[in-house]
């Protein structure tokens, strides 16, 4: 399933953030902050970007998404759930016993996870060898993962980086949520990562820097990184922690807490009146 306007991409990332609040409720765990930002992105990659077959999981020709930052996975579900590969109202079951919604992903679990993610520092080396794979196979397909910037304090990361560059995996695109926080505070005052698209640069990457809500630089950016030859690409998102959600924007303590419900409910009436205003966009 593929939306072209900018418009349907707004009011499907604006249904899967109301899709993460519906799914923390009953939970009662999990992380709200980190989904809520990335919810544009995913709109981006699942429904503009991405090519893959959501009745076929297994279809060799599919692009492969790789999370790293496991935690911010149920606006993976939310993605996959409105891309085909499952019903939605699966979505209530997340981190349910017996539930294929883990509370993080879990590829022996749901059929279209690609890896399994939780701990950080991990997704990066994992696109790498897929990347590196396709890349050996000689298939046109590409890879994408998502990665937090709090990741970047692990150095498992920086030998992916090494790595991605070495072999000139330019079928390989990362996405890093830069939006400043990690569980603990700030990820300047906790330990500082500066100018990061610098540091990929330094290290063999093209970089490119955007608002992770502006659909026309990200999209642009996307674009940027299949015409780069010769290098792996790395988007650096700036992204609201909590969008969406006035609550929860740009406060660290969402990091990793569930909405109880009259939060959800003041969440899910803020999102409603932002549809609206989506919907009156020409």
């Amino acid at each position: 399933m593929k939306l072209k306007a900018v418009k349907e991409l707004k009011l499907m990332a604006n249904s899967m953030r109301a899709d993460v609040v519906r799914m923390l409720l009953p939970a009662q765990s999990g992380h709200t902050a980190g989904p809520l930002g990335m919810a544009d992105i995913f709109s981006i990659l699942f429904f503009h970007e991405m090519k893959y077959d959501a009745k076929r999981p297994a279809w060799e020709g599919r692009d492969r998404f790789v999370l790293s930052n496991g935690h911010i996975c149920p606006i993976l579900y939310s993605a996959m759930a409105r891309a085909g590969f499952f019903p939605l109202e699966e979505l209530l079951t997340l981190r349910k016993l017996g539930s294929r919604l883990q509370g993080h992903p879990s590829m022996a679990k749901l059929p279209g996870i690609e890896n399994s993610s939780g701990p950080l520092g991990e997704g990066l080396a994992i696109a790498c060898g897929m990347a590196l794979a396709g890349k050996m196979d000689k298939s046109s397909w590409r890879v994408y993962c998502a990665m937090s910037d709090g990741e970047h304090q692990e150095g498992s990361t920086w030998e992916a980086v090494m790595l991605a560059a070495k072999y000139k995996l330019d079928n390989l695109v990362a996405v890093c949520d830069r939006n400043y926080i990690q569980i603990d505070g700030k990820t300047e005052d906790i330990m500082p990562l500066g100018d990061m698209a610098e540091k990929y640069r330094a290290f063999g990457w093209h970089a490119i820097t955007v608002d992770g809500h502006d659909y026309a630089a990200v999209m642009a950016a996307l674009d940027e990184a299949r015409a780069t030859k010769g290098k792996p690409t790395m988007i650096i998102a700036r992204t609201v922690p909590g969008k969406g959600v006035l609550m929860f924007e740009n406060n660290y303590k969402w990091h990793g807490v569930a909405p109880k419900a009259d939060e959800a409910a003041k969440a899910l009436i803020e999102l409603e009146a932002e549809r609206a205003k989506i919907e009156a966009e020409t």
